[in-house]
């Protein structure tokens, strides 16, 4: 007889009765990934926008060269001395909503902490972050599903900007690498605490390599590796709250007879590991908001 997730609940497929060996949980998907392709055309579609709000070859002053792509008409780029990720200009950016600290802190703009998860330095910047989304988190939604993938993705974009607002107060800053680098943290507390996960190293090698990517984005004009670290810090504490999986023996013990010893969900350091994070979720919010407020020195 089939049994089925019981941690993810009904409206799924049923899995084969060897998906509960002892010692090892399936990796089998039974979800649909749809909403991290809706993230990816979003992205997309925001920087055609932005393009061709940005309007190179009206608006270029030639200072710093001539508009690149200009067969590409009105969404050609701007000279690469400017932007070098083929991309608009700095104030098409900082006027669409990009995360600019003075103007979040002073001027009463915290939806530019929401807004510049949404925006990209250029196509470099927008591929580099969307084959990395694509690769990591449609396998993700697959296996948690999209409500819990969706919030550490939003939520992550969210911590990111928080830190990149403080640390980098006199440049804008743009990206969804912050997002992107909290589902990379899901994954490291969801290694921590799910120990049957099978195939680690290649898992850590592919997270090694997709961070090393990024990183070496980050170098360039109006993308910053504080966003990272923050994206990567706030989905790393979140992985342990939406991402606890039952153990093995609570699983096995659904289907044993009604007086068989039955095993708790999860291990203790399961239910200490989400207290924490939690805690941790809310002292970094208040942290970063005190400090862009200068409420303590």
């Amino acid at each position: 007889m089939a049994s089925e997730d019981l941690e993810r609940g009904g409206g799924m497929e049923n899995r084969s009765n060897n998906s509960y060996l002892p010692g090892y949980y399936s990796s089998e998907s039974h979800w649909t990934s749809w909403l991290i392709l809706l993230f990816v055309v979003a992205n997309i579609a925001v920087f055609v926008v932005v393009m061709y709000i940005n309007d190179c070859p009206k608006k270029n002053t030639r200072i710093e060269g001539a508009c690149v792509a200009k067969f590409l008409g009105r969404v050609s780029f701007q000279p690469l001395r400017e932007n070098p990720l083929f991309g608009p200009s700095s104030s098409t950016l900082e006027k669409l909503g990009a995360l600019e600290w003075n103007k979040v802190v002073h001027g009463d703009q915290g939806w530019r902490l929401v807004t510049c998860m949404w925006l990209h330095a250029g196509v470099i910047h927008l591929l580099a972050n969307m084959l990395c989304l694509l690769f990591i988190g449609i396998r993700l939604e697959q296996q948690f599903g999209f409500v819990r993938i969706g919030m550490i993705y939003l939520i992550s974009g969210f911590g990111g900007s928080i830190l990149s607002s403080l640390f980098i107060q006199h440049n804008i800053s743009v990206g969804a690498s912050g997002a992107l680098f909290g589902l990379l943290g899901a994954m490291v507390s969801e290694l921590i605490t799910n120990r049957s996960y099978t195939n680690k190293a290649i898992t850590l090698f592919t997270l090694v390599v997709i961070i090393a990517i990024n990183l070496a984005v980050g170098i360039f004009p109006h993308v910053d590796n504080f966003a990272h670290i923050g994206g990567f810090l706030t989905g790393f504490l979140l992985g342990f709250i939406l991402l606890l999986r039952p153990q093995f023996g609570w699983v096995n013990s659904q289907h044993r007879p009604a007086d068989a010893r039955v095993k708790f969900k999860h291990k203790v350091y399961r239910y200490v590991l989400p207290l924490v994070a939690v805690v941790l979720l809310i002292i970094y919010c208040w942290v970063g908001d005190a400090v862009q407020r200068r409420e303590w020195k």
